[in-house]
């Protein structure tokens, strides 16, 4: 009977970092989604194609690889790092907040690649007939374009999310496995396979079919 608190501790703290992680991931990620596929949806900027190719690196690289690059980003020998440090008294590394940035970037190219769809499938002549109205671009954002892709904004969300909660190489490097600090799901299945404990590793792992399962349900409504 004292081992119960316990073993539903060890099973409840991934389960609810993960899921603090992702939600606020995935906040991050949908609002830098929108506007920077808005931008790019519309912008003829030279070196377009480079830039994309840049944002849809996260999704092709290996994620020790993307780990790696963050960990040098935001060391703490960095500026990025130092920053960090300065403002929440704290290396940002081996934190919570490292695997929400972890889960923002390798996230990121997916959300981006469906807003960008999305905002493409937009006829041009309605958004232009509001900017002749003298709407500005905000305007036609939040009264055209957003809700003629919203369906578009909908399965970027969850996506965006299913890929954060899934994430494990990434958040690994920069976050580390601390129990009660970093230990995300995935990460948590890794250590209870690699330690021979099954049982954990399988509730764990139907937490994660059964929260995905139901996010895909959504995306295809």
């Amino acid at each position: 009977m004292m081992n119960e608190p316990y073993e539903w501790n060890a099973l409840w703290s991934p389960i609810r970092l993960s899921l603090q992680v992702t939600v606020l991931a995935s906040a991050v990620v949908i609002i830098l989604g929108i506007a920077i596929a808005y931008w790019m949806s519309k912008s003829k900027l030279r070196g377009k194609v480079i830039i994309e190719t840049f944002f849809m690196l996260p999704l092709v690289l290996p994620p020790t690889v993307v780990g790696f690059l963050l960990l040098v980003l935001l060391g703490r020998r960095s500026w990025a790092g130092r920053f960090f440090e300065w403002l929440f008294n704290a290396p940002i590394i081996f934190s919570w907040w490292a695997a929400v940035i972890a889960a923002v970037v390798v996230s990121f190219p997916l959300v981006y690649q469906t807003m960008k769809a999305g905002f493409d499938s937009v006829d041009r002549s309605l958004e232009d007939s509001a900017r002749s109205s003298g709407a500005s671009e905000w305007q036609v954002l939040r009264y055209i374009s957003l809700p003629l892709a919203s369906r578009s904004v909908r399965t970027a969300y969850i996506l965006g999310f299913a890929r954060g909660l899934g994430e494990f190489g990434a958040t690994l490097m920069i976050a580390g496995n601390i129990p009660g600090r970093t230990q995300t799901v995935p990460t948590a299945i890794y250590v209870a396979v690699d330690s021979g404990d099954s049982t954990t590793a399988w509730v764990l792992t139907g937490c994660t079919v059964i929260i995905s399962f139901v996010l895909l349900l959504f995306a295809r409504k």
